[in-house]
């Protein structure tokens, strides 16, 4: 299998676009927007936190993010959401919000009003900023280039109904519009510790489409097997509980890559949930948010067009840390031992309800966790060569 070094992006990409792109791509762009600062999920939910905000507030606090390479996002119009969802839901999901309520029908029919998806005062129109900035993103990648839009990343929606805190599924907006846009060979990968069952429910059986999922086995919604093609699509690879540094390094190197190569994707679209790291309180792996940087800075190179997306992570801190980080890999910014004393007020000015115990110095001090290296499990070991096995992955 090929190694770290051994993957190089091909000359003759293919550059097939219909539309024109909306501005020079040179840099890397951070699409983002105030709807995510002070909008919550409700005080107990576990989206209570400021998660985009937070990035932003250090990329800027470290002179990351100049006013060039940051643009607003837009809200996307429910014309544009059906390209995914079906009308009746955009309908219901725009009623709940302008009542701040729903009926017993709507939440059967819609999975909308439970405690996983609340009725929040703005549940339409933060979800539609963020499909909004990933099909933005869609049309600035036409020609080529990175974007990241950290509000992204939203996995689980269905198109008739929300799931997993996921009112609306904008990776799978932004992969059709990239499909509008004359693309399709496209590969979806999805590093979040909770399997993308809306993505893959999308994409099920598409021709030109690739998804590779790493996931946490036995955790929520408890789809993504190993054996699970998605119609020939899919590559899943559970990881066990407590996987670490060691075992997403051997999941990226023996798995993600090879295959991402082997795709020779117009388009690389991944979703780097944060959730997957030590701390996070919704799941029980023990990744460094330095495994997240690494499948940034190598996926980078194997693709002309490259969307980064939010996804999970609940824990204030591992996640503005770890999204920062992607947005100094994809710029390559130095992410330095210490941070400045502004970027240090920015963390230390956070609070957490679910915070059990003191809070570790590296969260405020840094943004590089500690790596948590080790040899890979034998587990993992069975499941990448089992994996390996199917040839026409890799052909």
């Amino acid at each position: 299998m090929s190694k770290l070094g051994r993957i190089a992006a091909p000359d003759n990409w293919p550059l097939r676009a219909r539309r024109p792109r909306l501005q020079s791509m040179g840099a890397p762009l951070y699409i983002g927007s105030e709807i995510y600062r002070g909008s919550s999920y409700g005080p107990r939910h576990p989206l209570s936190i400021p998660r985009v905000p937070t990035a932003t507030d250090l990329c800027s606090a470290m002179g990351w993010l100049p006013r060039g390479q940051f643009h607003n996002s837009p809200r996307a119009r429910p014309a544009a959401l059906t390209a995914f969802h079906t009308p009746g839901y955009i309908a219901a999901l725009q009623a709940a919000e302008a009542a701040g309520h729903v009926n017993d029908a709507t939440r059967l029919r819609h999975g909308l009003g439970t405690l996983s998806n609340p009725v929040f005062t703005e549940m339409f129109r933060r979800p539609a900023t963020a499909a909004g900035g990933s099909i933005l993103a869609a049309d600035l990648l036409a020609d080529g280039g990175i974007v990241f839009n950290p509000g992204g990343g939203t996995h689980h929606g269905q198109a008739d109904h929300a799931s997993g805190f996921c009112y609306l599924n904008d990776p799978v907006l932004a992969i059709r519009a990239l499909q509008a846009r004359g693309l399709h060979r496209i590969a979806y990968v999805d590093i979040d510790a909770h399997h993308c069952d809306g993505v893959e429910a999308a994409l099920h059986g598409v021709e030109g489409a690739l998804l590779i999922s790493t996931h946490e086995e036995g955790r929520w919604p408890f789809t993504g097997a190993l054996e699970d093609r998605a119609g020939g699509v899919a590559v899943n690879l559970p990881l066990p509980r407590g996987a670490h540094d060691g075992d997403f390094a051997l999941a990226l190197h023996e798995v993600i890559l090879p295959c991402v190569a082997a795709h020779r994707p117009e388009a690389v679209i991944l979703q780097c949930g944060a959730d997957a790291v030590a701390e996070d309180p919704l799941a029980r792996l023990s990744l460094s948010n330095n495994a997240h940087w690494q499948a940034v800075a190598l996926l980078r190179t194997l693709t002309p067009r490259f969307l980064v997306l939010g996804g999970g992570g609940y824990n204030p801190w591992t996640v503005g840390r770890l999204w920062a980080g992607v947005w100094a890999v994809l710029n390559g910014h130095e992410i330095p031992n210490r941070l400045p004393p502004p970027a240090r007020r920015i963390l230390d000015g956070l609070t957490w309800t679910r915070q059990r115990g003191e809070r570790p110095p590296h969260l405020v001090e840094t943004l590089r966790d500690i790596p948590r290296d080790g040899p890979p499990n034998d587990t993992m070991r069975t499941r990448v060569n089992h994996l390996r096995n199917r040839r026409k992955l890799w052909v």
